[in-house]
């Protein structure tokens, strides 16, 4: 009789314990998870935030599950000394991601945001698009890393971008504008840049290029324009792309099209603001991740040329 009311005082002491490690609510603990992460990342940030005791089992408890591609992104609330097996529950099943982290990339169009968007059910990515076209926000919904949240409003997610464009950019435009252009030029202009420049430092060149050229009412001939004319980002244009009638394809349409092509970021509109003191009217890709500038066709006919040559020796 003693023995057994020994085994029932055990297995009631183990009871308790086993109840405090997976429901005594600890202190609660906000815990961001970033995109791509794995699980040696996540449970070893989820240790040093006092959320689990044993980031070794809670990797363990991953593999064993196969749960590693399915550890969501996000900033979630916790509470200290949780259990390993609740916590992996939470991070894979998003109803409990308190914001969602969505990146917009440089250069994007408001049709991949609307995507985008529209893939971490964030909001409708169709209501979203009518609204932004309505508005007319090409080139307002600013490029970065936002925390958002399921089901919101696409209004809301329109608002939220553009007060970041407010934010980060409108103190830009408060030192005034290079002569001959405004703010929508100088949109235009900057998203433009953003499709073409491979390097941060070529910005302010090729911003320069694109005003020049404006200036003396020489045609753009930029192919992102094309590529945006024609619906979506086509590599290799032909040249029956590079005819096609739009009054967003600047090889067909004089001056700057109607509005941006994309949205720029920071550095690109900055450039623009801020052009290089260059008298450049032509520039071609060297292949290698920057371009060639020139003031005349003639030597920027011999540097395609060169380019063209490298290609072809390289190829060999």
């Amino acid at each position: 009789m003693k023995k057994l009311k020994i085994i029932l005082i055990v297995m009631a002491v183990g009871l308790l314990l086993l109840s405090l490690y997976f429901f005594w609510p600890g202190a609660p603990v906000k815990v961001s998870i970033p995109e791509g992460a794995g699980a040696g990342q996540v449970a070893a940030e989820l240790k040093r935030s006092g959320v689990i005791l044993s980031s070794t089992w809670f990797k363990v408890l991953v593999k064993l599950t196969g749960t590693g591609k399915r550890l969501m992104p996000g900033d979630y609330s916790l509470r200290s000394g949780m259990s390993a097996e609740e916590v992996l529950w939470k991070l894979t099943h998003n109803t409990y991601v308190s914001s969602i982290r969505v990146v917009i990339p440089e250069g994007w169009r408001m049709e991949q945001v609307a995507e985008r968007l529209d893939a971490n059910a964030v909001t409708s990515g169709a209501q979203f698009l009518e609204l932004a076209r309505a508005q007319k926000m090409e080139g307002y919904l600013f490029p970065s890393t936002y925390l958002l949240t399921k089901n919101m409003p696409p209004q809301e997610v329109i608002n939220l971008l553009k007060s970041e464009f407010d934010r980060q950019v409108r103190p830009l435009f408060s030192k005034g504008f290079p002569e001959g252009l405004d703010e929508k030029k100088v949109l235009i202009i900057a998203s433009i840049v953003e499709r073409e420049a491979m390097e941060d430092s070529e910005r302010p060149l090729i911003a320069a290029v694109y005003i020049n050229r404006y200036r003396i009412r020489m045609p753009l001939e930029a192919d992102p324009t094309t590529q945006y004319a024609l619906g979506y980002w086509k590599k290799a244009l032909t040249y029956k792309d590079l005819k096609f009638k739009s009054p967003y394809n600047t090889y067909v349409v004089g001056g700057l099209p109607p509005g941006p092509i994309c949205s720029p970021g920071q550095s690109s509109i900055a450039a623009t603001l801020a052009p290089a003191n260059l008298d450049a009217l032509y520039f071609v890709s060297d292949r290698k991740g920057k371009h060639i500038f020139n003031s005349s066709f003639k030597e920027h006919l011999k540097a395609k040329r060169r380019v063209e040559q490298a290609a072809k020796e390289a190829s060999r």
